[in-house]
């Protein structure tokens, strides 16, 4: 690598190759070539999404943990994608039935990825009918009747 007198261009064309190095760089430049949204997110680029729900679904955490986490599986309406969407709370599972509408949105984990001991899960669930699952849990609202 060049780091003479004139040695600038050289520099400038080792960065432009070296930059796809970097995997922010690269995930940028793909999305940008996507129209803004990345390969394998269900979601298509949105922060949240709805969807109808399948089935309810219990698995078990990854070790050390130990414990059965509550989930339930979702066909989202915008693209028909299935995925399966954690639910926060103790008893918030109770509160979802089937063939509910649910507001699903990422988990928190870095990159996008399962967070903590959930494998495979990498959304949760926010609302359900149009009311703040984390209002139910706490007793302060009531799941409406469809």
């Amino acid at each position: 690598m060049g780091r003479g007198l004139f040695s600038g261009q050289k520099m400038k064309t080792d960065r432009k190759k070296y930059r796809w190095k970097e995997r922010k760089f690269r995930d940028r430049q793909f999305k940008q070539q996507r129209g803004g949204v990345l390969k394998h997110d269900p979601l298509m680029g949105s922060t949240q999404a709805k969807g109808i729900v399948v089935e309810k679904v219990g698995f078990e955490a990854k070790q050390p943990n130990s414990g059965i986490r509550k989930a339930v599986k979702i066909s989202l309406i915008k693209t028909g994608n299935q995925l399966t969407a954690f639910a926060p709370g103790d008893g918030a599972i109770s509160f979802i039935d089937e063939h509910d509408e649910v507001l699903v949105e990422g988990i928190g984990g870095s990159k996008g990825r399962s967070y903590g001991d959930l494998p495979g899960v990498r959304f949760k669930v926010i609302k359900v009918n149009g009311v703040s699952l984390d209002e139910m849990v706490r007793g302060r609202k009531e799941k409406p009747i469809r």
